[in-house]
C-alpha cells in the first residue's frame, strides 16, 4: 500500500471514532475502517458493553460491507484515538471466515508497518490438510 492509501484508510475510522456513554457503557472507542475488492470503504465502531455482547469496530464495519454484498477486503485498519491497534484474535478470525481470500488483505498495523492477515494467523485452520 502507499502511504497516502494509508492515510486515507486511518483518516476514514478516525473521522467516525471517538468515544461517548451509553449509560453506564460506552461506544466508539475504537473505529475501523475497511476497503473493499469494489474499492468501497466501510467504517464501523465498537461497542462497549458488559457480559461480553459488544463487539469490535472491525465486526461492525465488516456487516456494513455484507449489507453491500461485499466480502473481499483489500486492506483495513483500526484505529483507537492517535493510536493504531491491530485486530483482535476474533476480527482476525472473523475477516478470514468471511472470505478465505482475505488472507492476503493488507492489515495496517502502523503507518511504515503493513501485513497481511495471512501473517498475522499462520497456520490457518482452513486452509491446512
Amino acid at each position: 500500500m502507499k502511504p497516502a492509501q494509508i492515510e486515507s484508510l486511518i483518516q476514514a475510522a478516525r473521522g467516525v471514532g471517538g468515544e461517548f456513554k451509553l449509560g453506564e457503557f460506552s461506544a466508539g472507542s475504537c473505529a475501523a475502517a475497511i476497503l473493499t475488492e469494489g474499492g468501497d470503504l466501510f467504517t464501523g465502531i465498537c461497542i462497549d458493553l458488559a457480559c461480553g455482547i459488544g463487539f469490535c469496530a472491525e465486526h461492525a464495519a465488516m456487516a456494513e460491507m455484507l449489507k453491500a454484498r461485499q466480502s473481499r477486503i483489500v486492506a483495513a485498519v483500526a484505529v483507537s484515538g492517535d493510536v493504531i491497534v491491530p485486530p483482535c484474535g476474533r476480527c482476525r478470525e472473523m475477516m478470514a471466515q468471511v472470505n478465505l481470500a482475505n488472507l492476503d488483505a493488507s492489515i495496517v498495523l502502523k503507518r511504515d508497518r503493513v501485513v497481511t492477515l495471512r501473517e498475522l494467523l499462520p497456520e490457518y485452520w482452513m486452509t491446512s490438510a
